[in-house]
């Protein structure tokens, strides 16, 4: 049968049609890219891939709930950077996150990483959030650019030896001495400078501080001096793959202190580990970052993590909140200027995160709601035991014999 002969009524009536089918006629608005930044190849590739899995659950999220709605609906794109676990890299990819046009930066993981990047996205007054690095020098520089969503280790030390001397006393002060051992960056040797100063104002002996590499391939070394110096108490603050190799040693050599109160540990708040090696992991205790432990979105985002085949640790939820915050800011501010959105950020109260954290206050590019918990393995789990507002187990402590 031949075409209908397409006359001026029917022409009209077919554009009649789709101007009442938007979808159609009307452009989708421009997508919003955001940069995330993370060390996916390196030492810190594990940290680095948790990191991308929170955001992008974070975007999926967001463009599933109708996306930015002051833009009309405009998408989420993210656009990724492998900072490749070193603070040149990360310098690089700024540059072309700068040139593709996003509108902040999300992420950098370690601390070096968060300085070099933060700093070269200041250069083009680019928003730069900090999902995770905890030197307090990343937000004391005078960057406006810059906000750190997470505590840093000024905050943790102080909650961390606060919380340490209310255990110690409500079980008797049984610890008296103690060995810090540390990672050797930025990171592991500013905290335990802090330590060394803390420490003894509660009644504890620092018998030794032992630095470590990262990466590091052996810890019989530290072990066996930790065996010889017979702490009460030992206090790591490393990188995942060389507490697990610490843990997994004094497991071996049946190195058996009165605990292990580690601080921003890199496994002792991974279920990985506790999943992994559960003999080495058990009532391990941390001060760190965690979700919260009992907020119905933070156990959704924990389920969609494990049903993806991955293990749920403190990377996620941080990177989750921080695109949340991020994408609040854009649609407070109606706009993808960057100027715009970097004076939303700082004057945020963004409270729908998925952290046991107040609502979001930035003062000097710090977020005065967050704060650190304590979290202790139990029963092949991790657990919250301080806060009290946020914990969903009590401390064993000190750990019978």
């Amino acid at each position: 049968m031949p075409h209908p002969i397409l006359t001026r009524r029917t022409a009209l009536a077919a554009t009649a049609g789709l101007l009442a089918a938007p979808g159609i006629l009307r452009a989708q608005p421009a997508a919003v890219k955001l940069g995330i930044l993370q060390p996916v190849t390196g030492a810190l590739s594990q940290d680095g891939e948790l990191g991308r899995l929170g955001a992008t659950l974070a975007i999926d999220a967001i463009n599933a709930a109708g996306g930015i709605k002051s833009l009309g609906g405009a998408k989420i794109e993210m656009v990724f950077a492998d900072a490749r676990s070193n603070p040149e890299a990360a310098t690089q990819e700024v540059e072309r996150l700068q040139g593709d046009g996003v509108v902040a930066i999300v992420g950098g993981f370690a601390s070096p990483i968060c300085l070099a990047a933060s700093q070269a996205a200041s250069r083009y007054d680019l928003p730069y959030v900090v999902d995770v690095g905890v030197a307090d020098s990343i937000v004391t520089r005078g960057l406006t650019n810059t906000f750190r969503f997470a505590p840093g280790f000024g905050a943790f030390t102080s909650v961390a030896i606060s919380n340490l001397a209310k255990l110690n006393e409500a079980a008797g002060k049984p610890i008296k001495t103690v060995v810090l051992v540390h990672e050797d960056g930025l990171f592991g040797a500013g905290l335990a400078k802090l330590m060394n100063a803390e420490l003894p104002k509660i009644g504890l002996e620092v018998l030794e501080t032992i630095p470590h590499p990262t990466p590091s391939r052996d810890m019989s070394n530290v072990a066996l001096r930790i065996r010889a110096l017979n702490p009460d108490l030992v206090i790591p603050s490393s990188y995942y793959n060389e507490f697990v190799l610490l843990a997994r040693t004094m497991q071996q050599q049946r190195i058996r202190p009165k605990g292990v109160y580690a601080v921003l540990n890199g496994a002792a708040s991974n279920y990985r580990f506790v999943k992994e090696f559960p003999e080495a992991a058990d009532l391990v205790m941390d001060c760190n970052h965690w979700f919260h432990p009992t907020k119905p979105l933070a156990l959704a985002v924990k389920k969609q993590v494990e049903a993806a085949g991955k293990f749920m640790a403190y990377n996620v939820p941080l990177n989750y909140s921080c695109v949340g915050l991020v994408a609040d800011a854009i649609e407070r501010a109606g706009s993808a200027d960057r100027a715009k959105v970097l004076a939303a950020i700082a004057s945020s109260t963004f409270a729908g995160h998925i952290m046991p954290y107040n609502e979001t206050k930035f003062v000097g590019g710090q977020n005065q709601g967050a704060q650190p918990v304590n979290l202790q393995v139990q029963n092949k789990d991790i657990k919250v035991i301080f806060p009290a507002a946020f914990a969903d187990a009590k401390p064993v402590f000190p750990v019978p014999a």
